[in-house]
């Protein structure tokens, strides 16, 4: 089963910061990228739907034979998880309780910001993770969703970008937070300028690189990690046409992107063999 490929999915391109930060932190892993490009965002969609959409794309991962899978879509970590663990016999990992994690380990002053989509902020499902581990910590929560077209259109490290920031994140570091959770996938692609206008007594919490580190562990305490010395190939899946995200998607790599396919959902479902295989 070691020599199973990760898989990962998310409603579009942002989850291609976890697969860079997997790919970073093992390289000998292959990996098995799903992108649901034809019904993104899904910070718009019902829970019932995204958990549907989740479900049909796991479905799909498994008949690739994965040994695990990463939810790399934020508002599917926080609706769709629940249900995925019960179903899959494999692990299943999201990118909030990572990041959560991370941020309670690094505060000093217990007072942590977050920022998201509007969809991911108004969830609260990374308050109630920080919540959770913590509950004397406090949660300031700001929804910045400039930064996501910011980010795919590679407008990264120029002036619009700065003053985005500071439009954003003045008010959060103001409040006197020592920490910072990037809650969206998008938002490493913007990890310079976040740290220019939060200064450099607040630690930057990256989602991606804390869920391939819990990743990692999971991995290696299942004994389930390829031989070091074995180099990792990467398989790209999306629901719509290829050009826009092989576009995007090689900002993201830095012009790593291989050859992306295009796939139907219509006959994936989690069935009862699915389940308990």
């Amino acid at each position: 089963m070691s020599w199973r490929a990760i898989g990962i999915f998310d409603s579009g391109v942002g989850g291609l910061t976890v697969l860079r930060e997997l790919a970073r932190a093992l390289p000998q892993e292959d990996t098995i990228y799903f992108g649901d490009t034809a019904r993104v965002p899904y910070g718009t969609k019902s829970p019932d739907t995204v958990i549907r959409y989740s479900q049909e794309i796991a479905s799909f991962l498994m008949t690739r034979d994965i040994k695990l899978l990463v939810v790399a879509c934020n508002t599917a970590s926080a609706v769709a998880l629940p249900a995925l663990r019960r179903q899959l016999p494999i692990p299943v990992v999201g990118v909030i309780e990572p990041g959560a994690r991370r941020a309670v380990e690094v505060t000093r002053s217990g007072v942590v910001g977050v920022i998201g989509t509007a969809g991911t902020i108004r969830s609260s499902a990374y308050s109630r993770a920080i919540k959770r581990l913590n509950p004397t910590i406090s949660v300031l929560a700001k929804p910045c969703p400039l930064f996501v077209p910011l980010a795919e259109e590679g407008w990264t490290d120029n002036e619009i970008a700065r003053l985005t920031a500071h439009q954003y994140l003045d008010e959060l570091r103001q409040a006197g937070v020592d920490s910072l959770v990037l809650g969206c996938t998008h938002y490493p692609l913007l990890k310079k300028i976040i740290a220019e206008a939060m200064g450099p007594q607040v630690a930057l919490v990256d989602s991606a690189e804390e869920t391939a580190r819990t990743v990692a562990t999971i991995l290696q305490e299942k004994k389930l990690l390829r031989p070091a010395a074995e180099q990792g190939n990467h398989h790209y899946y999306v629901t719509d046409v290829p050009a826009g995200f092989i576009r995007v998607g090689n900002r993201f790599l830095g012009g790593k992107l291989g050859d992306v396919y295009q796939v139907s959902l219509d006959d994936c479902r989690l069935t009862d063999k699915e389940q308990e295989s």
